[in-house]
Order: structure tokens, then sequence, then C-alpha cells
């Protein structure tokens, strides 16, 4: 699967109606970012079910600014539009295919729970 380009125009939209969402934002200047992109892409077609996308943090600098990147390349997993992993740092093809596992495993049911709980809480 082709790895989709995000901007502040579908970003919403690619969360919103995607179940598994894995993001790399990342900058055309940036060394590890290009060397962690062939990578990426080779992983965008082997998982199935996956949303891969990257983001342009030279482009779109609303977004970078939304997600606090301070650091490039920054992975973050989106599962069920709950942010499940948010790291910087370029991966070996092994650690990231790990990265992907564990997060598939990933009890969303309980991570709902638990922001549930939490939001109740900070209400009371």
């Amino acid at each position: 699967m082709a790895v989709l380009e995000l901007t502040e125009q579908n970003f919403e939209e690619t969360i919103l109606n995607n179940d598994f969402v894995v993001i790399d934002f990342w900058a055309p200047w940036c060394g590890p970012c290009r060397g962690f992109a062939p990578v990426y892409e080779a992983a965008s077609e082997r998982h199935e079910g996956i949303v891969f996308a990257k983001v342009n943090t030279e482009v779109e600098q609303g977004l970078a600014g939304h997600f606090q990147i301070r650091s490039i390349p920054t992975l973050m997993i989106f599962r069920e539009k709950v942010i499940i992993y948010a790291q910087p740092g370029a991966m070996q093809a092994g650690q990231f295919d790990d990265l992907i596992a564990k997060a598939r495993e990933v009890d969303m049911a309980q991570v709902h729970a638990e922001i549930a709980a939490e939001e109740a809480k900070n209400q009371g």
C-alpha cells in the first residue's frame, strides 16, 4: 500500500476513518529520516490493514507544532483515534516490525476504559 502524505486538510479525516495509522514525521533535509524512509516504505508493503502516512514537518509546521514534534524522525501510532506510541528516532526493519506487532496486541477496549475513567475522574 502506498504511503499517504498527511496535511492539515486530510489529517483528521485519516485518523477518524482508520483504526490503525502509523505516522512518520520527517523533513527532506534530515539524514536519519532519509535513511529510515526505505524501512518505512517496505513495512507499508508488508503490513495489511494499517495506514502508513508521512508528515513533512517543513511543509506542515502546524501539525508538527500541534504534536510538539521536537526531533525527527518521530513515529506516532494511532489505534482507534488514540495515540498509543510517540517516540523520536529511526529504527531498523526488525525493530519497526516488532513495534507494529506490539501495537497490534494493545487491548484497545482496556485503553478506552482507562481514558473514560480518567475523564470521569477529572470531571468529578
